[in-house]
């Protein structure tokens, strides 16, 4: 992709200026004249790269000549301590390890459910926020748990053995996951106490197996007032300028012995192998920064086939959903505080994905990203074409990928529709989770999936319990009516036998709902362990309706095998041609494992005359406020404020208290709440959103747009100190 600042390096301004002017490159060229010089005067190691860097790419990274204190070895040593022995993956978001007792620092929203899940009416935390004044006061944080990486290894081999004597791609795919189990039960059994994880690095071609350690005993220490956690609300979410102190406290604990243990009263706080040490002083516009954390998915070494799937059929499909089931929410929730709180950590979530898809959907439309793929496509395909033995070897390979998306394509409205069936409701979700339970409880432990696997059963049955906890039946019952509607208008190639056959959804939901003892907490745990007849004896309507819908969920499942497999084979030989057309090696999409991104405090100009700065501060925090719950500063904040009582916390230049930060790094989702790092590794800040214009990200990345946003490590200390009163905390992290 072309990169302007790259660019930039082998020519002066008025030449590169001269050689754009009039092209078809998404540049403005009014708004770069401005600031160009600035770009050219920059030294080498300032300019940023596009990189989510797996923890065995890092030591080929030049660290001291991007401006570095720290080396390669500093950050990461497979034989000693290192910093990424401070980080650690908490309930699918990055967070960080700050004190030797367990200490650890996360966004707010990453923390939102399990917050929600301890508030009532009465103690309602969310809205207000939660301060323990001493160990005793933490409470347990529902549902969170915290993985910490022990060790790695390439396992491609093992994963891949066997698939060379198969052609067919479910059985391919068979192999692959019997493979992995395989690794995953050995390498549990050999340790005691840690959980491993097959991560796939390249589809068909490379695999890492992972071991960690997870923690079950997490507590929640310090979290803000939801008018500081989420300021600005959906509104600002994915925007800059933002003031948003999207962070939290919370603490692991373990048992007696320092093993990982469910919650006790009993347990001991966590003592990791490493913690970051957190630096008071910030960052400055320009500095180096660098993020260890766990990034979700990216897709960048994907066809244009798979992105104009995406463009046209399954992010209009999602968005369009998610803002309509949000409405509803938000409408039942309106008069009725009870249940807004319940329904609150949903509606946080759908509204996530549903700006995050708009602004994707934006992106692939207004960037020449399809198209750059179909030419990048189109030089391969020549270069494959030039050799008679290249052509043999992988003629089939895009011409494969196009085959499989055309299939997909061919019954995509059938396919969104049953996969949503079942997630529309959170008890019929629960009732289809049952019967897989029982039917996979015959098989022997190693041959269930992984859901159904013992070490995994409790974790199953408290989600379950949760679901229950901000369970609200009309909105359960509208959902789920709502999706059989649009099973009912499916065009008559395209039917869900036991779903567009319903006459009247709502009168048949109705019927389903008066009927079932799903939302009872005493009936799960009766059925929970029941065989598949003694479930069927059970007879609740929405576990039969699950049952009926199943033959052709099942269907649909070994339609995707197949489909997946086979793509699994052409990815894997794509790579491979790719490499050898570009002689050089790929890092690898991002896959929810550790990786490294690097960059710098960054503004940007998302629009013609519109140049954003980097650093927010407490006074646009101020300018915002208002009597809109999302604008609602805490008194005291504004109290404050006005004092201009800013501490040691004050950016010498700007006067006022930093609250967020931009930088130009290379994130995605899931690596909310990582620590952002200063030259030396040390912690300045907590990443937690990128701009509206970077959600396109996970598709390409590119300097001129890609930006990120981080809590500014100031705020968080002047929030601890100056409004919550925690200097304990400060003190914990060794704050003077």
């Amino acid at each position: 992709m072309f990169c302007p600042a790259r660019a930039l390096l082998n020519m002066t301004a008025s030449t590169f200026l001269k050689g754009i002017e009039g092209k078809n490159i998404h540049i403005n060229i009014a708004k770069m004249k401005n600031t160009l010089l600035l770009f050219v005067l920059l030294p080498f190691f300032l300019i940023a790269e596009e990189g989510m860097y797996p923890l065995s790419e890092i030591h080929k990274l030049n660290l001291k000549a991007k401006g570095f204190k720290v080396t390669a070895k500093d950050i990461y040593n497979p034989n000693g301590i290192s910093l990424v022995d401070a980080s650690v993956n908490v309930g699918g978001c990055s967070a960080s390890f700050i004190s030797a007792e367990g200490l650890i620092i996360t966004n707010h929203h990453c923390v939102f459910g399990a917050v929600q899940q301890a508030s009532t009416v009465q103690n309602d935390y969310v809205t207000n926020g939660f301060i323990a004044q001493s160990r005793e006061q933490e409470i347990p944080a529902k549902g969170l748990t915290a993985r910490i990486i022990d060790s790695y290894r390439d396992v491609s081999a093992e994963v891949l053995a066997g698939i060379s004597d198969t052609t067919d791609p479910v059985e391919r795919t068979k192999i692959i996951e019997k493979n992995s189990k395989t690794l995953v039960a050995a390498a549990e059994k050999l340790q005691n106490g840690v959980s491993a994880n097959v991560a796939e690095m390249f589809a068909g071609k490379t695999y890492v197996l992972f071991i960690n350690r997870t923690i079950k005993d997490i507590r929640l220490v310090y979290v803000p007032p939801r008018s500081v956690g989420e300021f600005g609300g959906e509104d600002d979410n994915w925007v800059w300028p933002r003031h948003t102190g999207d962070f939290s406290f919370i603490r692991a604990y373990v048992g007696p012995d320092g093993n990982p243990a469910e919650y006790s009263v009993s347990n001991k706080p966590f003592t990791p192998k490493n913690h970051f040490v957190v630096n008071p002083n910030g960052v400055d516009e320009n500095d180096l920064v660098f993020i260890l954390g766990y990034p979700g998915r990216t897709y960048r070494h994907q066809t244009s086939y798979y992105l104009e799937f995406e463009r046209d059929i399954r992010l209009p499909f999602v968005q369009k959903r998610n803002a309509w089931m949000i409405a509803q929410m938000e409408a039942a929730g309106k008069n009725d505080p009870a249940v807004a709180l319940a329904l609150t950590a949903r509606i946080k979530s759908l509204a996530n994905v549903e700006k995050n898809y708009r602004g994707k959907m934006k992106g692939l439309a207004n960037l020449p990203i399809v198209q750059n793929k179909q030419k990048e496509e189109e030089a391969l395909t020549a270069f494959i074409n030039a050799s008679p033995e290249r052509a043999k070897k992988y003629g089939d390979v895009l011409a494969g990928i196009r085959s499989v998306y055309d299939e997909l394509r061919s019954d995509a409205q059938r396919a969104n529709v049953l996969t949503n069936i079942i997630g529309s409701s959170s008890l019929l979700s629960i009732g289809n989770t049952l019967i897989k339970l029982a039917e996979e409880r015959q098989k022997p432990d190693a041959e269930r999936g992984s859901p159904y696997m013992e070490k995994n059963l409790n974790a199953l049955k408290v989600s379950f319990l949760a679901s229950l906890r901000s369970l609200n039946l009309g909105i359960d019952k509208l959902f789920l009516s709502e999706i059989l509607n649009d099973a009912v208008k499916l065009p008559p190639d395209q039917t869900i036998g036991s779903a567009s056959s319903v006459k009247d959804p709502q009168k048949f939901v109705d019927s389903l709902f008066a009927k079932t003892k799903l939302s009872d907490a005493g009936f799960i745990e009766q059925v929970f362990t029941m065989t598949p007849e003694q479930l069927k004896e059970a007879n609740d309507p929405l576990i039969e309706f699950a049952r009926a819908l199943s033959p052709e969920i099942e269907m649909q499942n070994v339609l995707n095998r197949k489909r997946n497999g086979e793509l699994n084979r052409l990815s894997g030989k794509l790579v491979d041609v790719k490499q050898e057309w570009k002689k050089t090696e790929f890092i690898p999409d991002a896959n929810s494992t550790l990786r490294m991104t690097y960059g710098h405090i960054r503004g940007y100009q998302p629009a013609d005359a519109t140049y954003y700065s980097p650093i927010t501060t407490l006074k646009g925090v101020i300018e915002k406020t208002s009597d809109r719950p999302e604008y609602n500063t805490p008194q005291k904040i504004r109290e404050l404020a006005a004092k201009k009582d800013y501490g040691r916390y004050k950016h010498k230049k700007l006067n006022d208290v930093p609250v967020a930060i931009l930088y130009d790094m290379d994130t995605t989702g899931g690596n909310s709440g990582s620590p952002v790092l200063n030259a030396k590794g040390e912690l300045i800040g907590v990443n937690f959103d990128r701009t509206f214009e970077a959600t396109i990200n996970d598709f390409a990345w590119d300097e001129s747009y890609s930006r990120s946003i981080a809590v500014d490590i100031r705020y968080v200390l002047w929030n601890v100190e100056k409004v919550g009163e925690a200097g304990f905390l400060l003190k914990e992290m060794g704050i003077k």
